[in-house]
């Protein structure tokens, strides 16, 4: 197999990852749409759809087709995912919440993983497009670093019943932030 062919699977594998990822970004701001979790989720989904858009562009720099099947493969497994148990007979709940924000924190940190692999074959690689790989990189631990108190506080709420008012003041401080 050559690296071409490698790449194209292993971009498309992301590209199915970044397209669950605005989709699960998507209905967890629909369902969390107030206060502090919503102001960061409306922010949080533009970045990671800017991500997208550049993952795509490397995916065009180098010639590589989107894969069809795997981008509704991974919308519909997206959309499968919601009928999971969540500790409610209907609806949306506390553990919906915890679970979304844990999918999206699993999702940035394999977005983190996809930009140091490429900073790490930049010279390599005379194909590459100019990318701040890097860069990119580090807004990816931003936004880990900035979901976080979020989605502790969320496991907060969902494993003891206590909800943290001042999120995510109160959640950096009670876990040492």
């Amino acid at each position: 197999m050559t690296n071409a062919k490698r790449q194209a699977i292993y971009l498309n594998d992301h590209l199915a990852g970044a397209t669950v990822g605005i989709e699960l970004a998507r209905r967890t701001l629909a369902e969390n749409n107030d206060a502090q979790l919503g102001a960061f989720l409306r922010a949080f989904l533009t970045e990671i759809e800017e991500d997208r858009d550049t993952l795509v562009r490397l995916m065009h720099s180098l010639g590589v087709a989107r894969s069809a099947v795997k981008i509704a493969g991974a919308w519909t497994a997206e959309k499968v995912g919601r009928l999971k148990p969540n500790g409610q007979m209907r609806g949306y709940s506390p553990l919906s919440r915890l679970i979304e924000l844990e999918g999206l924190a699993l999702g940035v940190e394999g977005k983190r993983s996809l930009w140091l692999a490429f900073a790490a074959v930049r010279n390599h690689d005379e194909r590459l497009p100019d990318i701040d790989f890097a860069a990119l990189a580090e807004r990816a631990r931003s936004q880990r670093e900035r979901l976080e108190p979020h989605r502790l506080a969320a496991a907060v709420e969902a494993l003891t019943n206590r909800a943290i008012a001042n999120c995510p003041e109160e959640t950096n401080q009670e876990f040492g932030g």
